[in-house]
């Protein structure tokens, strides 16, 4: 609605400032037509840029007030089409069916001459759709380019973190081989000569058997320690030791069997599951929900034996969230437990953060200890909306700080933004109405008036029009100048005429013609002359 307004007044100021140049002589009602038609059009300009075009083309050439609609059509189609080829067809055809109509209607409308028309035709098409075109097509590619500079720009970026993740889960791989090789090797040895030594001790000393247990057992939960720090360094897909991705890993019957191993072993664990399961979720995500319930749990084993701990997890939409929290335990942990080195939270929060989660862990205010992880339920699918939203934000706001895009200051820039260009849009239309105005005047001035004729010789039988049409009319001055002086009228003549002689007497006479007439047609025409009479110097005087 506000461009249909914008545009009528455009095409109304306009015309009050050429109507009296071109003396537009069309019917009010056709006028009216024409004028609604242009800002039918320019208002689908978007959507038909080439129909806009042309047919605004014409309507210029009928009515040259609508060059500004004219002007942003082609502006907005040549910004707006991305084909070179077609910009190259679209424009010259604007500009020639802008000159055709204006040779056709120019001379139709009475403004002037054919010629006359093809250059008002011409000047109105450069000025207003060639003009505009180019500097729609300068624009159109100064904004594509940005785009792909930015979409270029975020798919670099992309690419480097996800060489970056992959260099880092291969070291994680070698890190975990590496140590499985060395470490695993010679803990394994250990427990072989361990279990060989409790079989030897068993007839020899028997009192020393237990120690050789203790020394294997030792040994195994060293190794099954091993196997877990190595499924955390492996790849997240296939993880290394003991407890091998399955079907059933993460899932609620899998989280309900780590919740009644930790009650087995005499911790209250409270468990609730919200939502769907997650056995139709990737791999890696059940991986992770695993992990976060059983390290937690495992904590709770080694720092917290007999607290209260809650466990619920929440698969709503596409997030899983799950949340592990214990209470004070009813007896400290012993010294020889220590406070850990808390490298399987850093595990778990680096597998959380690879699948664009996050991750917190910390003492409550109630004196226990919480872990909280949320995950999303398709890390594929977020990813690609995360970065569909990276690129619109760059699209719409420019580069920018992260997390700047719904910040009030980002919607003033962007109310910033439009309302300069609203000010560039209206400044280019204004230059573009005063080159229209300026080529319409140094047209209309270069258009050729009439060609001087020179006066015909009256001759006797002409009728009376015929000789006003030739010679000057009756002149008062030079009728009371020939008065007692001009020979005597022909026999037959009804009246006669005194045409003006002049302001050049020669010899301090006036030369005269009179023409005498009979029944308006032409009998007589006599020259003669009389004297000029002129006020003597210092004026006349009158006296008392």
């Amino acid at each position: 609605m506000g461009e249909a307004i914008f545009a009528g007044l455009l095409v109304l100021l306009v015309y009050e400032a050429e109507a009296s140049i071109l003396r537009l002589a069309l019917d009010g009602g056709l006028a009216v037509g024409l004028s609604l038609a242009g800002v039918g059009l320019v208002l689908v300009r978007r959507r038909f840029p080439a129909a806009s075009v042309l047919g605004l083309s014409a309507v210029m050439g009928l009515l040259p007030p609508a060059g500004l609609l004219s002007a942003a059509a082609s502006y907005t189609a040549a910004r707006q089409v991305e084909l070179p080829r077609r910009r190259a067809v679209l424009l010259p055809a604007g500009v020639t069916v802008a000159v055709l109509t204006g040779s056709v209607a120019v001379p139709g409308n009475g403004m002037g001459s054919r010629p006359f028309g093809l250059a008002l035709g011409a000047v109105l098409a450069a000025t207003t759709v060639l003009v505009p075109g180019l500097v729609g097509t300068a624009v159109g590619q100064q904004g594509r380019l940005l785009r792909a500079l930015r979409e270029r720009a975020a798919v670099a970026e992309e690419a480097r973190r996800l060489a970056d993740s992959e260099s880092r889960l291969h070291e994680r791989s070698r890190i975990a081989a590496e140590m499985h090789d060395l470490v695993g090797h010679r803990l394994s040895l250990i427990s072989l000569h361990a279990g060989g030594l409790e079989l030897a001790l068993h007839e020899q000393a028997p009192e020393l058997r237990e120690e050789a247990a203790l020394v294997r057992c030792a040994t195994r939960d060293a190794m099954r320690e091993l196997r877990e720090a190595l499924g955390v360094l492996g790849p997240l897909g296939r993880d290394t030791g003991t407890d091998a991705l399955t079907d059933a890993t993460g899932t609620r019957l899998d989280v309900e069997a780590l919740v009644s191993e930790s009650r087995a072993g005499g911790i209250p664990v409270e468990f609730s599951w919200e939502g769907d399961d997650v056995d139709a979720r990737p791999a890696r995500v059940r991986r992770a929900v695993h992990r976060v319930v059983r390290e937690s749990l495992t904590n709770v084993h080694r720092y917290a034996a007999g607290a209260h701990v809650t466990v619920a997890v929440t698969h709503v939409g596409e997030r899983v969230e799950i949340r592990v929290r214990n209470g004070v335990p009813p007896v400290p942990p012993v010294a020889t437990t220590g406070l850990g080195s808390g490298r399987g939270l850093t595990g778990l929060r680096e597998r959380v953060a690879l699948l664009g989660g996050g991750f917190e862990a910390g003492a409550t205010p109630g004196g226990g200890f919480g872990v909280r992880a949320d995950i999303p339920a398709d890390p594929a699918a977020s990813a690609d909306s995360a970065s569909g939203a990276r690129a619109a934000d760059a699209a719409s706001y420019g580069e920018g700080p992260p997390g700047t895009a719904g910040v009030p200051g980002r919607r003033l820039s962007r109310l910033q933004r439009g309302l300069t260009s609203a000010v560039i849009g209206l400044l280019g239309l204004t230059g573009v109405g005063v080159m229209m105005l300026l080529g319409v005047v140094l047209v209309h001035e270069a258009q050729p008036g009439p060609v001087y004729r020179h006066p015909t010789e009256p001759r006797v039988g002409w009728t009376r029009e015929q000789v006003r049409h030739e010679v000057a009319h009756d002149d008062k001055v030079t009728r009371a100048a020939a008065a007692g002086r001009e020979p005597p009228r022909p026999e037959f003549a009804t009246d006669c005429m005194y045409p003006y002689a002049g302001n050049s007497p020669k010899d301090g006479r006036l030369e005269i013609v009179r023409y005498c007439f009979r029944s308006d047609i032409l009998i007589a025409i006599d020259r003669f002359t009389a004297p000029l009479v002129t006020e003597p110097p210092g004026g006349s005087r009158t006296h008392d």
